[in-house]
């Protein structure tokens, strides 16, 4: 029996799952397919949300702990601390993270499908088939490797960072009011290592571009020895691909739209793509409503208009893709402008504000009411 829908969407994360709770609170009758058996399942990302997504998008506090400082640190060990006043980022509990989501779509009227992957779909005039789903427009958000995008013929990413994290137990040893990021092209060359105190866990993690590899063995004996940390109790593995190439050439046809990771909508230096996947998925799901109930600017059109473009950031990915030597990172990472370069790269538009961390910890802890408010900064 035909099951119809004003809007499909394949793939349950970030993009997805945002888009999906937007649309159906618009009024649309919409169903999302996921190959994974639940939502939880298979997490892909480190799951670093900015600020900004926090701001745009509510998200329970309860499943997240905020960071508010950035140790950025040279191959010899020599360390950079970084941070900017209002701004934190926030680590999560990923697959609680997804469950909620998926929750929160089926509540605003969404029908969640797991366990049912996506093969082949067939766009006619009014709509889009896929086998006894049909709809009136579907949305892809099925990942780096979009199998909806090869169906139908869209752009497609062909440049990648290959991840690789685990997640342990808590280590005491690392302090938790920083992201630890680790700048080494003999660990993650054209990237960078990271270790992040997150929510009941340490995630320790690293990526490279292709098809260069990332030393995870050697990264962690490099902690160990930094940190002293002498045993990790591993609790979970996850790797992935993370779109580097900018947003792709063609993000739909008529009756189709690709947004999240499967648009290429991952900035290409940080690999950051929930903030983008959260906005674009609700901006997606806006477009398609207007489209289909009001005669709206077709969706493919308006996406494309305001895709973010990526310039200045594909120029530096080209540049970090070279892998430059470790001599060179110790020797550039400690001056005025590389400090400069990282404040702007982490911290965006607040990067010209920059502060040592203690002296904001020390301003912090000086307000009347800052007392009840400390253990964030534990």
């Amino acid at each position: 029996m035909v099951q119809r829908f004003d809007l499909a969407i394949v793939g349950g994360s970030f993009a997805g799952l945002a888009c999906a709770r937007s649309a159906a609170l618009r009024g649309l009758k919409v169903v999302v397919l996921d190959a994974k058996p639940d939502p939880g399942a298979r997490v892909r990302t480190t799951g670093i949300i900015v600020k900004e997504a926090s701001d745009e998008f509510d998200l329970p506090a309860g499943l997240m702990r905020k960071v508010r400082g950035v140790r950025l640190y040279a191959p010899d060990d020599r360390a950079l601390d970084l941070s900017a006043p209002g701004y934190f980022f926030q680590a999560t509990d990923m697959p609680g993270l997804m469950h909620w989501m998926a929750d929160e779509a089926a509540r605003a009227g969404a029908t969640l499908v797991y366990g049912k992957k996506f093969e082949s779909g067939l766009e006619y005039e009014r709509g889009v088939a896929l086998g006894d789903i049909h709809a009136g427009f579907l949305i892809g958000a099925d990942g780096a490797r979009s199998r909806v995008a090869e169906a139908f013929g869209l752009g497609v990413n062909r440049r990648f960072l290959a991840g690789l994290e685990i997640e342990c137990e808590p280590l005491a040893a690392v302090d938790g009011r920083f992201l630890h990021c680790f700048a080494d092209s003999k660990l993650a060359p054209g990237y960078i290592a990271w270790m992040v105190p997150g929510v009941n866990a340490t995630q320790i993690g690293l990526a490279a571009s292709r098809p260069q590899r990332p030393d995870l063995g050697g990264l962690l004996r490099r902690l160990k020895a930094h940190f002293d940390i002498r045993d990790i109790r591993v609790t979970s593995r996850r790797s992935g691909l993370i779109p580097s190439g900018g947003v792709v050439h063609c993000l739909g046809a008529r009756r189709v739209m690709l947004v999240g990771d499967a648009a290429g909508m991952v900035s290409p230096v940080t690999g950051g793509g929930i903030h983008t996947a959260l906005h674009f998925g609700r901006r997606a799901a806006m477009l398609v409503a207007d489209h289909l109930g009001d005669r709206g600017i077709h969706p493919v059109v308006a996406m494309t208009r305001e895709a973010p473009r990526y310039r200045a950031k594909l120029l530096l990915r080209r540049l970090m893709d070279l892998g430059p030597p470790n001599a060179l990172i110790n020797a550039a990472l400690m001056t005025a402008p590389m400090r400069r370069l990282a404040q702007r790269l982490y911290f965006h538009s607040r990067g010209e504000k920059s502060e040592s961390f203690e002296a904001w910890c020390k301003a912090f802890e000086q307000e009347p009411d800052a007392k009840p408010h400390l253990k964030l900064l534990t």
